[in-house]
């Protein structure tokens, strides 16, 4: 592997995302959107298909793919652990119940209806009596499942809708389905003897015991660092070593997702004195490098090539179930929890997103795919539509939540001031919409939903070390 390509795709990976992201504000549309659309169209999933020898800007090697999988991966746990320092901890504890009912009917409904679609494209619905074809398609079921929190969290900071009621009950019921999502998986791996339903559950039970007790210790310690040391960049520091460890310690010893563990950490440092601060060095540090790395991936990793008629039906027919079924089941259960009109629909909007857990649900249950003796595919194969999937939920959703919250929209959305001069400053504005300029027509860095170091105040940068 040469480094030197990696260092390439990153300003490729940096600057078209950037670019496009600008277009799509442009339009009214959220960033997010743009930084996808950004990775199909520099990577090889399109060009790859005409046949051509170009394959696209970027055409990484599988070693280089693992380089830039692993960007990915710190970017949504930056995404992640941002969020759980902005999350305020009692409105997250008044939506407890609610979250939790969305959480479990965002689960049963996409996993039924997953279901009962791979079982018509084995047979039909009898086939429900072949052990085989049946948890195939319960695997099947269990990718949808999966709520990608990033996607989610990263558009509703765009919207300026983070720590509303809406977005607090909304992200706590994303994390809670990644969790029942893993542990449904576990289960039907456990009962066709790939696992233990016992040890997967008392793992879930740890995680959460290990994350609350060393989180309220060390935000005991980050009370006292924080009365001794204000404002150094040295708590942050710390801050994201907590981060890293819990994601770490989740994926490794509890076998839940890492970016759990990333919130989790965020959640255990929230409403201290100095957690707006170090919520500014994660958001520059992640928002630099990392996070459009993150959403870059999803589009460069995807993957054509391998297509047919029937499985360009199924992949259609299982993003559709996919979608209808978290929108369907969660917004109809946040309603009998009072949310009404537009709030119910984004909660069930903010929910269809899928990214990097659905790939991992798909990766650990494979096994289950029924083959036959002779090594024919007798079931399905969900990649190539677990891909379409994440694909085309991840830019439907940041529009959906755009067109729930069309009437009131944080002021730094879609919008810019008319400059009233000609400057480097104005047409930079003009450029570039997340930039609000003042009346002398220097640029206005608190109007930024996610700030750059370079439009930082310099407290808020610099800090002491």
């Amino acid at each position: 592997m040469d480094v030197m390509n990696i260092i390439y795709y990153c300003a490729i990976i940096l600057l078209s995302t950037k670019i496009f992201g600008m277009l799509t504000r442009r339009i009214g549309l959220p960033q997010v959107v743009g930084m996808i659309l950004a990775g199909l169209l520099i990577g090889p999933a399109i060009f790859s298909r005409f046949g051509w020898s170009f394959h696209g800007i970027l055409d990484p090697t599988p070693a280089e793919m693992d380089v830039l999988n692993s960007f990915s991966q710190i970017g949504v746990i930056f995404i992640l652990f941002s969020s759980g320092l902005e999350t305020d901890f009692r409105k997250m504890k008044q939506s407890g119940a609610a979250a939790t009912a969305i959480a479990c009917v965002g689960v049963i409904v996409p996993v039924a209806l997953g279901t009962l679609g791979a079982l018509c494209f084995m047979g039909g619905l009898q086939e429900i009596t072949n052990t085989p074809k049946l948890f195939n398609a319960l695997f099947v079921g269990c990718i949808l499942a999966a709520t990608s929190v990033g996607i989610t969290v990263e558009t509703l900071r765009e919207l300026g809708k983070l720590n509303t009621r809406v977005g607090t009950t909304l992200l706590s019921a994303a994390i809670i389905d990644d969790v029942l999502g893993i542990i449904l998986l576990s289960i039907v791996t456990g009962i066709t003897g790939e696992g233990s339903i016992g040890m997967t559950l008392l793992k879930a039970v740890g995680f959460f015991v290990f994350t609350i007790g060393v989180g309220l210790l060390l935000r005991l310690l980050f009370k006292h660092m924080i009365r001794i040391w204000p404002h150094k960049r040295r708590t942050s520091i710390f801050a994201i070593s907590m981060c890293f460890l819990f994601a770490y310690c989740a994926e490794k010893f509890f076998g839940i997702a890492a970016i759990t563990g990333a919130y989790m950490a965020g959640l255990m440092l929230s409403s201290l004195d100095d957690t707006s601060f170090v919520d500014r060095k994660v958001i520059v540090s992640g928002y630099m490098i990392f996070t459009p790395m993150f959403f870059a991936y999803i589009g460069i990793s995807a993957d054509f090539s391998h297509f047919t008629l029937a499985g360009l039906l199924f992949a259609v027919v299982f993003v559709f179930l996919g979608i209808i079924g978290k929108i369907i089941g969660c917004s109809a259960t946040s309603r009998l929890f009072g949310y009404r009109g537009r709030d119910s629909l984004a909660i069930g909007c903010g929910m269809i997103a899928r990214g990097e857990v659905a790939l991992a649900v798909y990766a650990t249950g494979q096994s289950l795919i029924y083959y036959g003796d002779d090594g024919v595919l007798l079931g399905i194969d969900p990649l190539v539509a677990t891909i379409f999937l994440i694909v085309f939920s991840s830019m439907l959703c940041p529009i959906l939540l755009k067109l729930c919250f069309r009437n009131t929209n944080h002021p730094s959305v879609g919008a810019h001031r008319t400059p009233t001069r000609i400057s480097a400053e104005a047409i930079e504005n003009i450029i570039d919409p997340d930039i609000k300029t003042d009346a002398s027509g220097k640029a206005a860095p608190e109007s930024r939903p996610l700030q750059t170091a370079a439009a930082l105040p310099e407290k808020a940068v610099g800090g002491r070390a």
